[in-house]
C-alpha cells in the first residue's frame, strides 16, 4: 500500500481515542487524583456559580437545628427523620470543611455517616434529601437501585451515578466529589434466598456499592461510553493534555432508602420469639415504623443483606405513615405543596380557585384510602380537577370555588358552573368568530361579514358538537378564499356577508356565489 494514501478516518478515530486512554491511565492531568486525593482546592473553577457552591461548602457553619428548621417548611412531620439527618449532613459536610481547611485531615481515618431511610412510600423520604441537597447547594442525585446489575452483565452500572453526579454539577469534578447520591428501593436487592447460580441484581450489586460508599476513584467515562470517549479525545487534541479520568468518591455522600415490608415482618417475628413474661412488648401491637426502629443489623443481613454493606450505612432512621391530618397540613402549611402547584397551572388561564376547610379536610381523607402517603393527594386532586382544566380555561370563568360537593361529585358541580356561565359563554364564542373573520382578512385580503343568524348557528353548532368556535371556522372555510378570490376577480368585490344559509350549506351556498359572479352586471 502507498504510504501516502488516505488514511481510513474512523480507524485513525479509533487509534486517536485509544492514544488518549492510554496516556490518561498512565499520567494523569491531576496527580493527586491517581492517588484518591481532592483536587487542588485553591484552582478557582470556571463557573462562578460553581465557585459561590464551592464557597458555601468550604465555609459551611449550618447547626442541626438550623437544618431541621428547614426541613420542617417542606416536610410535614418525620421529626425523628429531621433530626437525624440534620446531624448526620451537619457532621458529613463540617468534615470536608476541616479536610479543605486542613489538607493533612484527608488523610486520617473518617467513618462516612452514610444514610438509611426505611418506611413507606410517600412520606417525604426522596423530598427531605431533595430539600437537603437545595439547602446545601451540593448536585444530587436519585436513581431506584433495581435498575443496577453487577459490571459486566446487561443493565446499568452503579459507577454511572457518580458519573450522573458530574453531569448534574455541569461537568465541575471538584462540585461533583461533594455531591449527595440518592438510592431508592434499596431493599430490592437484598439477595434471594435460596437461589442457584450467580445473583447479578443482588449481591453483585451490594458488593460494588460497598467501594462507592467507603472510598474509590470512578472513571469518569465508561468503557461503553463513546461519546464521552469522542468529547475526551477532543479536548485531547486542543490542549495537548488529557481530561482529568477520575473522581474520588471520599466526599459523597450516600443516602439509600425502602420499604422494607418484609423487614418489618422479620422483627415482628424475632420480637414474638424473643418475648418472655408479662413486660415483654406484644409485637402484634406494633406498627410498621416502630418495628423497623427495632431492626437489628442482624435483621438486615438474615434479610439478604451483606455484613459488610449494612455496616456502610451506620445512620439508620424509620419514618412513620403519614394520617389523614397530616396530609391535610400538607396542603395548608408545606410549602410548595401540590395545592400550590395546581393554583399555577389554574393562573396560567387567569384562573384562580378558593377551597373551603371542609373540603381540604375531604381531599386528606380520600388521599390516605390510596395507601400511597403524600402522592395519594395528586390522585384525588387529579380526579377532581382534571376536567376543570379542560373546559374553563375556553370559557369567561376567572374564579371558582372547590367546596366538599365539588370534591364528591366534580362532573356534576363543574356542569352546574358552566350553566350559571351559559350566557358570558355565548358571548365569549361571539368573539372567537369575530377573531377568526379578523384573522381571514389578514391572511387572505377578504372580509367576512357575519350576520346575526350566522353568529347564533355557529354558537349552536359549537355547543352541540362540543367544539371551538375556531375548529368549526377553520373546517367550514379551509378552502373559501379560493372560490372568493374568483369572484373577487369577476365582481371587484372583497367584502362577503355569511348568513345562516351559507352556515348550513357553506359549498353549496360558494358555488352559487361563483356562477353569478360571471353574470353580466355582477
Amino acid at each position: 500500500m502507498n504510504d501516502k494514501e488516505p488514511k481510513n478516518p474512523m480507524e485513525e478515530w479509533q487509534k486517536q481515542i485509544q492514544e488518549m486512554i492510554r496516556h490518561s491511565r498512565f499520567s494523569p492531568l491531576d496527580p493527586g487524583a491517581a492517588a484518591g486525593r481532592a483536587p487542588d482546592e485553591t484552582s478557582a473553577p470556571d463557573n462562578p456559580e460553581t465557585a459561590k457552591i464551592l464557597q458555601r461548602i468550604r465555609s459551611f457553619n449550618l447547626k442541626p437545628r438550623e437544618i431541621r428548621d428547614y426541613l420542617d417548611r417542606f416536610v410535614i412531620q418525620q421529626a425523628e427523620a429531621k433530626k437525624v439527618l440534620a446531624v448526620a449532613i451537619g457532621d458529613h459536610y463540617n468534615h470536608v470543611r476541616q479536610c479543605i481547611e486542613t489538607p493533612a485531615l484527608r488523610e486520617k481515618e473518617y467513618a462516612k455517616q452514610n444514610i438509611m431511610l426505611l418506611g413507606p412510600t410517600g412520606v417525604g423520604k426522596t423530598y427531605l434529601m431533595r430539600c437537603i441537597a437545595r439547602l446545601i447547594g451540593v448536585p444530587f442525585v436519585k436513581a431506584d437501585a433495581t435498575k443496577f446489575s453487577e459490571t459486566g452483565y446487561v443493565g446499568h452500572d452503579v459507577e454511572d451515578l457518580v458519573r450522573d453526579l458530574v453531569k448534574a454539577a455541569d461537568g465541575d469534578v471538584e462540585l461533583a466529589q461533594y455531591g449527595i447520591i440518592y438510592i431508592d428501593e434499596i431493599d430490592k436487592i437484598a439477595s434471594a434466598s435460596g437461589m442457584t447460580g450467580r445473583d447479578v441484581s443482588g449481591r453483585g450489586v451490594q458488593v460494588n456499592l460497598l467501594k462507592l460508599m467507603e472510598e474509590t476513584d470512578v472513571a469518569l467515562q465508561s468503557q461503553t461510553d463513546i461519546l464521552g470517549q469522542m468529547e475526551a479525545m477532543m479536548q485531547f487534541q486542543r490542549t495537548g493534555k488529557p481530561a482529568r479520568r477520575t473522581i474520588n468518591t471520599r466526599h459523597v455522600l450516600f443516602i439509600v432508602s425502602g420499604v422494607f415490608d418484609k423487614l418489618a415482618e422479620q422483627v415482628k417475628r424475632r420480637l414474638q420469639s424473643s418475648a418472655i413474661g408479662f413486660a415483654a412488648p406484644d409485637a402484634e401491637t406494633l406498627k410498621d415504623a416502630e418495628l423497623l426502629r427495632r431492626a437489628l443489623t442482624r435483621d438486615f443481613i438474615e434479610g439478604g443483606f451483606e455484613p459488610e454493606f449494612i455496616g456502610r450505612l451506620p445512620v439508620r432512621v424509620a419514618c412513620d405513615a403519614l394520617t389523614a391530618a397530616d396530609l391535610e397540613q400538607i396542603l395548608t402549611a408545606s410549602e410548595d405543596n401540590i395545592l400550590t402547584q395546581y393554583r399555577r397551572d389554574f393562573s396560567g388561564y387567569g384562573i384562580d380557585f378558593a377551597i373551603t376547610t371542609e373540603a381540604l379536610t375531604e381531599i386528606a381523607e380520600r388521599a390516605q384510602t390510596e395507601q400511597t402517603g403524600a402522592r395519594g393527594l395528586m390522585t384525588v386532586l387529579e380526579r377532581v380537577f382534571r376536567n376543570y382544566k379542560f373546559e374553563l380555561p375556553s370559557t369567561t370563568i376567572k374564579s371558582f370555588e372547590v367546596t366538599t360537593n365539588t370534591i364528591q361529585n366534580p362532573e356534576a358541580e363543574l356542569k352546574e358552573l358552566l350553566r350559571k356561565n351559559h350566557l358570558s359563554q355565548r358571548d365569549l364564542l361571539k368573539t372567537e368568530i369575530t377573531e377568526f373573520a379578523g384573522r381571514f382578512r389578514e391572511e387572505h385580503g377578504l372580509e367576512l361579514v357575519f350576520n346575526d343568524d350566522a353568529i347564533e348557528a355557529l354558537v349552536e353548532q359549537s355547543i352541540a358538537q362540543d367544539k371551538t368556535i375556531r375548529a368549526i371556522c377553520e373546517a367550514k372555510f379551509r378552502d373559501f378564499q379560493h372560490g372568493l378570490k374568483l369572484i373577487a376577480n369577476n365582481t371587484k368585490r372583497t367584502s362577503f356577508t355569511i348568513t345562516r344559509e351559507v352556515i348550513d350549506a357553506t359549498d353549496r351556498e360558494l358555488s352559487r356565489w361563483i356562477v353569478e359572479s360571471f353574470k353580466p352586471n355582477n
